[in-house]
């Protein structure tokens, strides 16, 4: 059985949060079909621990933020800001510092699994924004040549 609508959702702003405080390599991994525990798992990293607990900050404000609000119902990790774990039930985030996030793996660990799909919004804007300016640099160019 795939993952709930209400996990996607979570998910999906929660990766936005983590985007928007740099956070690399965002993923989300739907292991609803392999544990009963859970439908999703967020793993983002950072390259220091004051990043990861931004991150962490940032996820926890924007779920609460949302019209049906979310509040963990368990963190763990937060004192030592390498690896801080928010438990939402259907969703779990990991938050990785990036030495943590290479040694643990836990996106080989579940690569079986599938992901479901997220685009940072501001590198989405910023790619239309620059297939504009190639597009108007082609119009441009086009016109230079007549």
């Amino acid at each position: 059985m795939p993952a709930s609508e209400r996990a996607i959702e979570l998910a999906l702003a929660a990766a936005q949060a983590a985007a928007d405080k740099k956070a690399e390599n965002i993923v989300i991994i739907d292991v609803a079909d392999q544990l009963v525990i859970t439908d999703l798992f967020l793993v983002a990293s950072a390259p220091n621990e004051r990043q990861v607990l931004a991150i962490v900050d940032a996820i926890e404000e924007r779920l609460l933020a949302l019209p049906e609000r979310a509040k963990p119902v368990r963190r763990e990790g937060e004192r030592g800001g390498r690896w801080v774990l928010l438990d939402y039930v259907d969703l779990v985030i990991h938050v990785q510092h990036n030495e943590e996030r290479e040694f643990y793996a836990l996106d080989r660990l579940w690569k079986d699994c599938p992901t479901i799909p997220f685009v940072d919004r501001d590198l989405a804007q910023r790619g239309l924004a620059d297939r504009d300016r190639a597009d108007w640099d082609l119009v441009r160019a086009d016109g230079a040549q007549r």
